[in-house]
C-alpha cells in the first residue's frame, strides 16, 4: 500500500526494524501504524507523508522506545535519544507521547486508547484500548485508518474511512452529535480538514455541527486558546476562505469570534459573519491575482515578489475583520474602557498574539488611507502635472509607507475592497481592483519609496535640537523632525545644505510671526 517516495522507503526500513524486534521479544506488543495527517489518508490520496505514529496495544511509548534502543545496541547499531511529550489535556494532548528518530524518520509512539467524557468537559478519561476502540474514538473516519505493520496493509476498522477518503466526504465514525458533544473542537477540525482537502461535509455532520447544543458546548467546553489555534491553522491553510465560509454557514461565527464580548457598539447585524467572509473572499481574490502578477513581472528594485506564509495569515485575518474596523466593545477586565472589537477578537476570543492585534489595526488604518492615496496617484488631470502636485503625492505616500512599513503591500491590496463596492464582484471588478493595486505599487516604486522608512534622515534628533538651540527633546523638536521628513520626501535629490537653507528660512518666518 505504501508508495515509493523517499519517505516511504524510509518507512519500510523502520517498519522492518520494528518487526524484527517484535518477533524477537515474545512479551512485546503487537504494533500498528497511524499518522494523524495521515500516512494512510495521504498515501491513498497519492501523496507522501513524513508524519508517522506507532500505536502500541499494551505498553507506553517511552517503554517501547527504550526497548527498541536496547535492541539496536544488541545488534551493534547506534541508538537515538528519546523525547517525551507529556500529556496536556487543556491543549488536546490527552496521552504521553514518545518521539525518536529511526532510520532517518522521526516517529511518535503512543498506546492505543479508549476514552469517556464527563458532561461538562471535553477532556476525556483515557485507558488502554483495542485498535477498534481507538479508531472509533477518533474525530473523522478519514483520520481513523491504521497501517498494520504486522500485515503490511491498511486497516479500516470503522469500515468507512477508505470509502469516505475516495468519495471526498468528511464524516465522524460515531454519530456526529455524540462525537461533537464529547469534544466540540472536533467541529472545527472537521471544517479544517474539509477545506484542506476540498472534501464535502456529510449532511448529518452539518446538521449536528449547527445545532444549539453543539454551539453551546463549543463556547463553554473548549478553551479559547484551542479555538484560536484551529483558526490559525485554517488561516495558514491553502483555502482559508473556504474554511471561514463553512464556519459561517454552520452558524458558528458568533460563538467563535464575538460571543464572549460585551457592549458592542454599534450592535452587530445578524449577517455580520457573512459580511466578514464576503470581504475576506473579495480581498483574497485580489491578493492571489496581485501576487500572481508580481511573480510574472520582474523586480527592478530588489523588492520581494512573493508574500510569506506569515504575511498571508495576517492578510486573511485582517480582511476577515475589515468590516468590523469601526466597531468597539468593552475591554474585558477593564470596566468602562472601549477598544476595537478586532483587537478583542484576536486577543480574547482567539487568544492570538498581541502583536497580531496591533498589526491588524495598523493594516485597517493604512487600508483606509490607501483609498485616498490611490485616488491621488491614479488621478488623470493634465492640469495637475506641476512639480508641487508631484511632491505632494510623494510626501503623502512616503508618510503612509513610513507608518505601515513592510506591510504596505498588504494594506494596498486590502484597500481595494474598500475603494470599489463589495457587491460588485464580477471578474471585471476583480481585474479593476488588481490592476489598480499593480499601478499604485509601480508608482510607489518609481517614486523611490520602497523601504523609505529605512532611509537615514539628513537631520536626526540631535542635529535638530542643535539647530533650535535646545538641550532636550519635546513637542517643538518632534514637530520639526516631521517637517524635515516631509521636506526630504518632497525633495528626494535634496542635499543637506539645501535642507538647512530651507530650515533657516522657515525658522525665521516662525520667529517673526510669534
Amino acid at each position: 500500500m505504501l508508495g515509493v517516495g523517499r519517505c516511504n522507503w524510509d518507512c519500510l526500513a523502520l517498519f522492518a526494524l520494528f518487526m524484527k524486534y517484535v518477533n524477537l521479544e515474545k512479551d512485546s506488543c503487537a504494533t500498528w501504524c497511524h499518522g494523524e495527517s495521515d500516512i494512510e489518508s495521504v498515501e491513498l490520496l497519492g501523496k507522501d507523508s513524513a508524519d508517522i505514529d506507532i500505536a502500541l496495544d499494551n505498553m507506553l511509548g517511552k517503554d517501547f522506545c527504550e526497548k527498541v534502543n536496547d535492541y539496536l545496541k544488541s545488534i551493534g547499531e547506534s541508538t537515538t535519544g528519546v523525547g517525551v511529550i507529556q500529556s496536556n489535556p487543556e491543549q488536546s494532548k490527552h496521552l504521553e507521547t514518545a518521539t525518536m528518530k529511526v532510520k532517518g524518520v522521526f516517529v511518535d509512539f503512543v498506546n492505543l486508547r479508549a476514552e469517556t467524557y464527563a458532561n461538562n468537559s471535553r477532556i476525556p478519561t483515557m485507558e488502554f484500548g483495542t485498535a477498534e476502540q481507538d479508531a472509533f474514538r477518533r474525530d473523522l473516519t478519514i483520520n481513523s485508518l491504521f497501517y498494520n505493520i504486522n500485515k503490511r496493509s491498511v486497516e479500516d476498522l470503522t469500515s468507512q474511512g477508505i470509502k469516505d477518503l475516495k468519495a471526498g466526504i468528511i464524516r465522524t465514525p460515531l454519530p456526529p452529535k455524540e462525537t461533537f458533544l464529547d469534544d466540540p473542537l472536533r467541529v472545527m477540525r472537521a471544517v479544517r480538514f474539509g477545506a484542506r482537502f476540498g472534501f464535502k461535509l456529510d449532511d448529518e455532520l452539518k446538521k449536528a455541527a449547527s445545532c444549539d447544543e453543539v454551539k453551546s458546548a463549543l463556547g463553554h467546553k473548549v478553551s479559547r486558546e484551542r479555538i484560536g489555534k484551529e483558526i490559525a491553522l485554517m488561516l495558514n491553510g491553502k483555502k482559508p476562505n473556504t474554511a471561514m465560509r463553512c464556519l459561517e454557514q454552520l452558524q458558528l461565527f458568533p460563538v467563535i469570534f464575538t460571543s464572549i464580548l460585551c457592549n458592542i457598539k454599534p450592535p452587530l447585524e445578524e449577517n455580520t459573519g457573512r459580511l466578514c467572509v464576503d470581504y475576506m473572499e473579495a480581498a483574497g481574490d485580489v491578493f492571489e491575482a496581485f501576487e500572481a502578477e508580481l511573480e510574472v513581472v520582474p523586480s527592478t528594485v530588489g523588492a520581494p515578489r512573493k508574500f510569506t506564509g506569515e504575511e498571508r495569515r495576517l492578510f486573511y485575518l485582517s480582511s476577515l475583520l475589515l468590516p468590523l474596523r469601526n466597531v468597539t466593545a468593552s475591554n474585558l477586565g477593564k470596566k468602562g474602557v472601549e477598544v476595537s472589537i478586532s483587537e478583542l477578537i484576536i486577543k480574547e476570543s482567539l487568544k492570538l498574539k498581541s502583536d497580531d492585534a496591533k498589526k491588524v489595526l495598523q493594516l485597517h488604518s493604512a487600508a483606509e488611507q490607501f483609498v485616498e492615496l490611490t485616488e491621488m496617484l491614479l488621478v488623470d488631470a493634465p492640469e495637475r502635472t506641476d512639480e508641487g502636485f508631484q511632491s505632494e503625492k510623494r510626501v503623502r505616500a512616503g508618510l503612509l509607507l513610513g507608518e505601515i512599513k513592510g506591510m504596505w503591500r498588504l494594506a494596498l491590496v486590502l484597500s481595494s475592497v474598500l475603494s470599489i463596492p463589495l457587491d460588485e464582484t464580477s471578474s471585471s471588478h476583480l481585474t479593476e481592483r488588481t490592476n489598480s493595486c499593480l499601478i499604485v505599487e509601480a508608482t510607489l516604486l518609481r517614486l523611490g519609496l520602497e523601504k523609505v522608512w529605512d532611509k537615514k534622515p539628513l537631520f536626526d534628533g540631535k542635529k535638530v535640537m542643535s539647530l533650535l538651540g535646545l538641550t532636550k527633546g519635546g513637542p517643538q523638536v518632534k514637530e520639526w523632525m516631521t517637517r524635515f521628513h516631509k521636506w526630504e520626501l518632497a525633495h528626494p535629490e535634496g542635499t543637506e545644505e539645501q535642507c538647512l537653507e530651507w530650515f533657516q528660512g522657515e525658522h525665521v518666518k516662525r520667529l517673526k510671526s510669534s
